[in-house]
């Protein structure tokens, strides 16, 4: 049985993964810039530090990488009030707590997205700790945000929760395991073919068959 559960945010707890392709997609087109959202979408769990050379190459990234971010994060803003939590989000944190997991939410969003998220899912009382893009200096898929989870919680022993192959990268790079659910827009093949050790549909999925999840066995 692991003794923590680091929860990643973003397509996990909240439905945001397609808000945030749409925003990132308003943002390019701000600089001239149309990219298909299916593409966008495809890099959607890495923060901007990664997802921008990816999508743009090393190059526009240097050139127009600041005016794109900033223009991400005006159009998110709009967007932010249409994420919703996932179905049984939050009671898959009072469930894991009520077993006597130590449970931190691992997002390298800004302060501002998980305080509203904290909100949403009403646990600022509930988690044991969150991390936000001032925790990291590269996002996912580097290990940064795990590492940085981990410290927070005070162990190595850990699992984590996520919905996307740079969520179970960034895990592998930082030691640990990640179980995933498809609510982030990404295949059970495809997180099982990055290394997800168990892939459920939902978080409710996941909740119903808890016991017999990683985390407990």
């Amino acid at each position: 049985m692991a003794r923590t559960a680091l929860l990643d945010v973003d397509g996990t707890l909240v439905d945001s993964n397609y808000h945030h392709a749409l925003a990132w997609y308003r943002a390019f087109r701000r600089s001239g810039i149309v990219l298909p959202l299916w593409r966008i979408h495809r890099q959607v769990g890495m923060g901007g530090d990664q997802l921008l050379p990816a999508l743009l190459g090393q190059r526009l990234e240097e050139e127009r990488g600041e005016e794109i971010r900033e223009a991400r994060d005006e159009e998110y803003g709009r967007l932010m009030g249409e994420v919703a939590p996932l179905e049984g989000s939050r009671e898959l944190i009072v469930d894991l707590k009520e077993r006597g997991l130590t449970v931190v939410l691992a997002s390298s969003s800004p302060q501002e997205e998980i305080d509203y998220y904290l909100e949403l899912l009403d646990a600022r009382e509930l988690a044991d700790g969150w991390t936000t893009d001032d925790d990291v200096r590269a996002t996912k898929p580097e290990p940064d945000l795990v590492h940085a989870a981990l410290e927070k919680a005070g162990t190595e022993d850990a699992v984590m929760v996520g919905d996307t192959p740079w969520d179970v990268e960034a895990a592998r790079k930082a030691g640990i395991e990640t179980i995933c659910v498809i609510t982030g827009g990404f295949s059970e093949q495809e997180l099982q073919d990055a290394g997800a050790i168990a892939v459920y549909e939902s978080v409710e999925d996941l909740r119903m068959r808890l016991a017999e999840t990683p985390l407990f066995q």
